[in-house]
């Protein structure tokens, strides 16, 4: 297979049909799964994955309760299905989604470069690894510089034994406490990112400074806070002054979970955002001056997230977001800026 080398992909973005002109990348979704699987890895040999999907059951699998299995709503593999929903995006108003299905999660890059191909949404592919727990076994044995070569071979020559090269470092995963496995894997990421000059999504730890303890460590280690987005600050990150000191660093901000209007969450005991909060939250970033520092999208990894499924779908932001910017005083300018600009600078190599 043929390597492109760092001055082969510098100033373009690279998708799963190949590199463009920056200037072709249109409104982005910076944090979506179009094919994945997250069920946790111990319960994939089960063959009892629950009820179907229906309007009599989405609610009560969604909020956890009174669903004994419910393993369809981790699995995004019918491909049918996310050909019609990107599409669906694509007729609101969506261009572009960055899709961070990486290791752990069953990444899909022939099944991307289809998608793309068929709907003309252009498709960023991740790279790289998991939380700990997703990862395979052997991965606790590797160094660091094994990790970094296979992450610039993603990059450069294709990913996960394709000709389908990644256009983004991620989402590389972190949990609280971090492990030694995490932390090999994240030291990977930064020297791949040195190589390759693309740029680097982190998912980080629930605990709300495990945040800055990423950013701290990406500058200890003598990586570009610049070319660092932090995933998930909308379940991680509520009060503002955290949220701002760590804007201050120079990461990117993610807000990712919009869509999730409820205060659930299954995963953490805390009260979620809902839409409004999140654009209340990124005012206070823009007022700090960080306008070029935040990016959103929906993190869409479950099938009861989907249109199809009784969900908001890729659409949402475009469809309901947007107007309620404008509505709550954001500029023209603002708004491209979050789904435009700042995006395209993010997965323009350097």
């Amino acid at each position: 297979m043929t390597r492109l080398t760092r001055s082969d992909l510098r100033g373009k973005v690279q998708t799963v049909l190949g590199p463009i002109e920056p200037e072709k990348l249109g409104r982005t979704l910076m944090h979506e799964h179009v094919l994945c699987d997250i069920r946790p890895p111990s319960t994939r040999t089960e063959n009892d994955l629950g009820p179907e999907i229906t309007l009599e059951n989405v609610w009560q699998i969604n909020h956890g309760h009174g669903v004994a299995r419910a393993g369809r709503k981790y699995m995004l593999d019918l491909e049918s299905v996310a050909v019609r929903e990107v599409e669906m995006m694509k007729r609101e108003g969506g261009d572009a989604i960055v899709e961070l299905t990486c290791g752990g999660l069953s990444p899909d890059p022939k099944g991307l470069a289809r998608i793309a191909a068929g709907t003309g949404v252009t498709i960023v592919m991740g790279c790289g690894y998991y939380v700990n727990d997703y990862q395979d076994p052997r991965n606790h044995g590797r160094t660091v510089d094994d990790f970094t070569r296979e992450i610039v071979d993603q990059v450069q020559v294709g990913a996960w034994g394709t000709e389908v090269r990644a256009g983004m470092i991620g989402e590389i995963g972190c949990q609280s406490p971090w492990t030694d496995l995490e932390k090999r894997v994240m030291t990977a990421a930064l020297i791949a990112q040195k190589e390759t000059g693309a740029s680097i999504n982190v998912h980080p730890g629930r605990h709300e400074d495990q945040p800055q303890e990423v950013a701290d460590f990406v500058v200890a280690n003598g990586g570009d806070p610049t070319r660092v987005v932090i995933s998930h600050i909308d379940r991680t990150v509520f009060d503002v002054e955290r949220l701002l000191k760590l804007a201050d660093t120079g990461v990117t901000i993610e807000f990712d979970l919009f869509g999730q209007e409820a205060s659930y969450y299954g995963l953490s005991d805390i009260d979620m955002p809902n839409d409004a909060t999140r654009l209340k939250l990124i005012r206070a970033l823009i007022e700090r001056g960080h306008l070029e520092r935040v990016v959103i999208s929906h993190d869409i990894c479950y099938r009861t997230r989907l249109t199809t499924f009784g969900g908001h779908g890729y659409g949402h932001i475009f469809r309901n977001v947007v107007p309620m910017m404008r509505l709550r005083g954001y500029a023209d300018a603002e708004i491209d800026m979050i789904l435009v600009g700042n995006p395209r600078r993010l997965l323009t190599f350097m």
